[in-house]
């Protein structure tokens, strides 16, 4: 799979997801949609991708927001989904990625901006201090520790080698690029085109005689078939009536109006409420008290009683806690309780695992199904377009057909210009043994439409004779109904009024149990809430009492402490000995003054000391450079002096 182009594409779909107007589920389901052409496993990265974006945004949020306010200041907003997948990736799939195709993902993004951020995010200072502890807040300690800071410090080495590659290339970036000179390219000659040929004229094709127009009568619908249409509109509008009416007037057992009884009850209990009511009356509290006292007590509610006894509760926890400090060994108590928690964490931790495991194998189903779908409408598409085909296959041989036909007859007629006499003679007698047929047939067509007529008239005749008669008959107004019975629309739902009327019978029944279950559970509460605030109440003042007596004691312990201070400060001994510790006062602070004066003289005389070291380094250093370059003189004359007498010698010798 090539992850840099997956990566983009999950960035791209971050940036179309708006969480104030779009669902997960339905964005996930449109952006499943977008991927169709791509291969299943690349659907599975990005959507897993994106949903895992989104699900883990909060975990995720803590860490680029703190990296905006310190490193990304100069970012643009618009690469924060960038900044979210990355962060991701490192913290979820890295291990199932590799640090290879990792790498790959960076490279192919901004080099400096994932070399500040990958460094921010695997910097060991952040991980271990506030990173774990505001990932903490949301999920466990150490859930957190064990699921990603562990892994993350055994990855950090290894991305050292692709921060530093980064870093190299960022550096690189920076350089001036020298681009290359452009080099002439020859260009083809602009030359005229010969025109196209021009196509053949059509062939002539012979013009014939404008035929007769076609009567009027032919197009024209018989007036039966309008009478019919009349009566059917007319049985369609009465049935809509019935259907109506039949809606309107419902069953008595299903009607959800009130009875008039339920309305005068509820209207006397109005009324009685009414009564009660007092908003014109004047309302006084009477005179105020001339001595007012702060002897009340203080009505606690509910959840002050709790606090208060849970405040006291932790109090005597933590002295039990710590007379029991002396023993090395946890109670039992203790140890139930630890391996109950670690019992429990296992479950939710196991039950999180299912969790997740459900979710992905519904989501595998859910594209398993859609492709289905999407095999299942290929195959459709491919038969009507095969169907389609095989239609103009037939379209186009009809058509060749007519036109061949049609060149036939035009052969034919431009033939049968040339002998018009003959062809005139023979028409009319076509035409004579034409019209003699039509009227024989028109004769018979009339003979047949008036036997028709009559026999319709006589049926109409006999339906009103019937229906007369049925009027005539008298008809029973009572109609008498069985509640056994169904109605017989063949409904597996079916079922008759005494059965539907036991069936609310119960149904209101168990509900009346369930209300009587509800208040009998909602009572027990409340009696043992109230229960629980009445022991609460009397832990609570117990432990008033207590501290209240403590408080006096140590008041009564504070007053006979001061009593006897106070007899011991007038105590001879003790005022000579205050007296001696006042003079020692004097006297460490006369000792520190004399040693700050002495401290003062020391800084002097050392100043005075550097200032001669100084002077006397500088001489020294002149001298010493004075030497050597007396050295470096005497030896270049020495060099002088050898290459003359090496040039005198080299003379005598020529």
């Amino acid at each position: 799979m090539n992850y840099k182009e997956l990566v983009r594409e999950a960035i791209k779909l971050l940036d179309e997801y708006e969480p104030d107007k779009q669902c997960v589920d339905t964005f996930m389901e449109d952006s499943a949609k977008t991927l169709a052409n791509r291969p299943s496993a690349e659907q599975i990265f990005i959507t897993d991708t994106v949903y895992g974006c989104i699900a883990h945004q909060k975990l995720l949020d803590v860490v680029i927001n703190v990296f905006y306010n310190q490193k990304g200041k100069y970012f643009l907003k618009a690469d924060r989904n960038q900044f979210v997948v990355v962060s991701y990736l490192a913290m979820f799939h890295l291990e199932d990625l590799g640090l290879e195709q990792f790498s790959i993902i960076i490279k192919s993004l901004d080099c400096s901006k994932m070399y500040k951020f990958l460094s921010f995010l695997f910097n060991v200072t952040n991980l271990t201090t506030w990173i774990h502890a505001e990932w903490s807040q949301i999920y466990d300690a150490t859930y957190v520790e064990s699921k990603w800071i562990v892994p993350m410090l055994r990855w950090q080495p290894e991305v050292e080698g692709l921060l530093e590659y980064l870093e190299k290339k960022t550096t690189k970036g920076s350089q001036p690029k020298k681009f290359p000179k452009k080099s002439t390219e020859p260009q083809e000659f602009d030359l005229t085109k010969p025109k196209p040929r021009s196509l053949p004229a059509p062939e002539l094709i012979p013009q014939q005689e404008k035929p007769k127009p076609v009567p009027a009568s032919t197009h024209k619908a018989p007036k039966e078939q309008q009478v019919l249409e009349d009566v059917k509109q007319k049985n369609h509008l009465k049935s809509q009536k019935v259907l109506y009416e039949a809606n309107t007037q419902q069953f008595r057992c299903a009607n959800p109006e009130k009875s008039e009884k339920t309305k005068s009850i509820m209207s006397q209990i109005q009324q009685n409420r009414k009564s009660k009511l007092q908003f014109d009356s004047v309302y006084s509290s009477g005179t105020p008290a001339t001595h007012k006292t702060n002897t009340l007590p203080i009505r606690l509610n509910t959840t002050a009683i709790l606090r208060e006894g849970a405040l006291y509760n932790r109090q005597m926890e933590e002295e039990l806690e710590h007379l029991m400090q002396g023993t090395n060994e946890p109670s039992a108590f203790l140890q139930w309780q630890k391996e109950m928690k670690e019992k429990d964490l296992q479950e939710e931790l196991v039950q999180l695992e299912r969790r997740r495991l459900e979710g992905k194998i519904s989501h595998e189903e859910a594209l398993l199904a859609r492709q289905r779908v999407l095999e299942l409408n290929q195959h459709k598409a491919l038969l009507k377009k095969e169907e389609t085909a095989q239609l103009m296959r037939r379209y186009a041989e009809k058509r060749l057909r007519e036109e061949k036909e049609m060149k036939e007859l035009v052969q034919l007629v431009a033939d049968g210009h040339k002998n018009s006499k003959a062809a005139k003679v023979k028409l009319q007698e076509i035409k004579k043994r034409i019209v003699k047929e039509v009227s024989e047939q028109s004769q018979e067509l009339l003979r047949q439409a008036l036997e028709e007529a009559q026999a319709e008239l006589s049926r109409k005749f006999e339906l009103i004779r019937q229906i007369r008669a049925i009027e005539s008959v008298p008809h029973l107004s009572q109609k008498f109904v069985d509640d056994t019975e169904t109605g017989g629309h063949e409904l597996l739902c079916e079922m008759s009024l005494a059965e539907l009327r036991e069936r609310l019978a119960r149904l209101k029944e168990e509900e009346q149990q369930e209300q009587e279950k509800r208040r009998q559970r909602i009572l027990e509460e409340k009696q043992s809430r109230e229960q629980l605030l009445i022991e609460q109440l009397d832990a609570i003042t117990a432990c008033r009492t207590a501290a209240g007596q403590a408080t006096a004691q140590k008041q009564e312990e504070k007053k006979l402490r001061l009593k006897l201070q106070e007899a011991v400060s007038m105590d001879e001994r003790v005022v000579a000995l205050q007296r001696t510790l006042g003079m020692k006062q004097q006297e460490r602070q006369k000792r520190k003054e004399t040693e700050k004066a002495k401290s003062k003289l020391n800084e002097q005389m050392a100043v005075q000391n550097v200032k001669s070291y100084s002077h006397e380094k500088q001489v020294l250093e002149k001298e010493h450079w004075l030497q050597l370059e007396q050295a470096l003189e005497k030896q270049v004359q020495r060099e002088a002096s050898k290459k003359n007498t090496s040039g005198l010698t080299q003379g005598i010798a020529t």
